[in-house]
C-alpha cells in the first residue's frame, strides 16, 4: 500500500509537468491524462483492499469447511453476485454499505441468500440507499433489541410519534423532518417495511413494534453478518 501512495505522488508531479509543458497542442489531453492519474490510483486502491478483504473471509470460510472454493466457480448466482457487488462497492466509500456488499457475498457463498431475483433487487437497493437507510430500517426491525445491543436506555413512552425514536436513536437527525421522511418513504416503496408515516401519534407498546415486513427481513439478513 505505501508503494501506491508513492506511485501517485510521482505520477500526479509527472502529468502536471507534462500538462504545462503540452498544454498549448493537446490541452484536452493533458487535461484528461491528468484527471486519470487522480482518480485512477484511489480506484485501484479501493479494488486492491475490496478484493483482499473478500478474499481473505472466503478462505477462511473454506478453511472452516463451510463452502467449497471449487464448486463456487460453478455457481452462476454467486459469481453474478460478486459481479454485481463489487461493481457497487467501488463507487463508495461508505463503510457500511461496503460491508453491506461483501455480506451479500458471503452469504450467497453459504448458500443462504434468497433467489437471484431478489438478490438483485436487494444489491440494487443498497446501492441507492445511504447508510441513515439502512441503520433506520435495523432500528425497527426490532426497537427494543436495537437499544439493548447499542447500550442505549430505552425510552419510557407513553405516547409519541415513530420521529421520536428515530431522534431517540440517533440524535444527529434531530430537526431533519424531511430527510427521515424521504428515507421512510423510500423503505416503504422498496417493500421493507409497513408503516405509512412517522408522525403519526402512537402507544409505548406500538412505537416498539417491529415494522419490517418479510421482505425487510429477508433484506436485512442478506446484508448481515451472523
Amino acid at each position: 500500500m505505501a508503494d501506491i501512495n508513492k506511485t501517485t505522488s510521482k505520477d500526479v508531479a509527472y502529468a502536471t509537468a507534462k500538462a504545462v509543458l503540452g498544454s498549448v497542442p493537446i490541452v484536452g489531453a493533458a487535461a484528461s491524462e491528468l484527471l486519470g492519474l487522480i482518480v485512477t490510483p484511489p480506484i485501484e486502491k479501493r479494488r486492491e483492499e475490496w478484493m483482499t478483504e473478500v478474499g481473505q473471509k472466503l478462505k477462511d470460510l473454506e478453511e472452516e469447511s463451510k463452502i467449497d472454493i471449487t464448486s463456487l466457480t460453478e455457481n452462476q448466482q454467486f459469481i453474478d453476485t460478486v459481479l454485481q457487488a463489487t461493481t457497487f462497492a467501488l463507487k463508495t466509500s461508505d463503510k457500511e454499505k461496503i460491508a453491506a456488499f461483501k455480506n451479500a457475498i458471503i452469504n450467497t457463498a453459504l448458500g443462504d441468500a434468497p433467489n437471484l431475483t431478489i438478490s438483485q433487487i436487494f444489491l440494487n437497493l443498497i446501492d441507492n440507499f445511504t447508510t441513515w437507510h439502512i441503520k433506520v430500517l435495523h432500528l425497527f426491525d426490532n426497537p427494543t433489541e436495537w437499544f439493548r445491543t447499542n447500550n442505549k436506555s430505552l425510552p419510557n413512552y407513553t405516547a409519541a410519534s415513530l420521529t421520536s425514536v428515530v431522534v431517540d436513536a440517533f440524535p444527529i437527525l434531530k430537526g431533519q423532518g424531511e430527510l427521515l421522511n424521504l428515507i421512510w418513504f423510500d423503505l416503504k416503496r422498496a417493500g421493507l417495511h409497513n408503516t405509512s408515516d412517522l408522525g403519526t401519534t402512537m402507544s409505548g407498546n406500538g412505537l416498539l413494534a417491529e415494522r419490517t415486513t418479510d421482505l425487510g427481513k429477508q433484506f436485512l439478513k442478506y446484508i448481515s453478518q451472523d
